[in-house]
């Protein structure tokens, strides 16, 4: 299975780039193989212009295909861009929740924050395109952003040394929330203008958090 699947992601890579200079070549490829290819295009796409910039037209033309074909894949633009936008969502969540079990506490919380800032340097353009989205209050997309903020919360606060407090105290949980919202605006603000080098930047977000977590459960801390 491991060499279909590499054979399939190198076909895939390379269809993206035959295309990426515009010229019509086609390519064959099985139906996860395309859609993984349609995608591919569609998050550098949605990531280097507006979403009413980005036209069908020329990315089945890019991926060298009809225009009615990647509407069989995705009847809509919309569609297209919310499966974008999803798959920038779980990697990006992907990256930052690999757990560090062996590590101390604020090591573990370094850790995470690294893999974060180690994902969105990788992909800022599209990580600004995932929080900052497309298409207005469109309710899809809205619970494509909120998802990531949530399972940031569950799986980063919940699997961390915090659980017992984070399960039962509404106090510490709007606070930390509240701290996600400030990672995320100061990381879409350092994405465009890295005013800080990386390394302050992340203690930054560490010593916020540690801040916050000295007010609202002082006892956790030790002060």
């Amino acid at each position: 299975m491991a060499p279909r699947i590499a054979r399939a992601a190198r076909r895939v890579r390379s269809a993206v780039r035959g295309g990426a200079g515009g010229a019509k070549r086609r390519v064959r490829l099985d139906n996860d193989e395309r859609r993984a290819q349609l995608l591919a295009l569609a998050k550098r796409a949605f990531a280097d212009r507006a979403y009413d910039d980005v036209s069908i037209d020329d990315l089945a033309q890019v991926a060298g295909i009809s225009k009615g074909l990647l509407y069989h894949y995705f009847p809509t633009k919309r569609d297209l861009y919310v499966a974008a936008l999803t798959e920038i969502a779980d990697e990006l969540v992907e990256a930052v929740t690999r757990m560090h079990d062996e590590l101390a506490p604020i090591d573990r919380v370094r850790a995470a924050i690294d893999a974060y800032l180690d994902h969105i340097t990788r992909q800022s353009r599209a990580f600004v395109a995932l929080m900052r989205g497309g298409i207005g209050s469109d309710p899809e997309v809205a619970a494509v952003i909120e998802g990531v903020r949530t399972q940031l919360f569950d799986k980063f606060l919940l699997g961390s040394p915090f659980a017992t407090l984070v399960a039962g105290d509404v106090k510490f949980q709007t606070a930390i929330r509240g701290w996600i919202g400030f990672v995320e605006a100061t990381s879409i603000d350092w994405c465009a203008n890295p005013r800080l080098d990386r390394h302050a930047f992340r203690e930054l977000l560490v010593e916020v958090l540690f801040q916050t977590i000295r007010v609202v459960a002082p006892g956790l801390t030790g002060t």
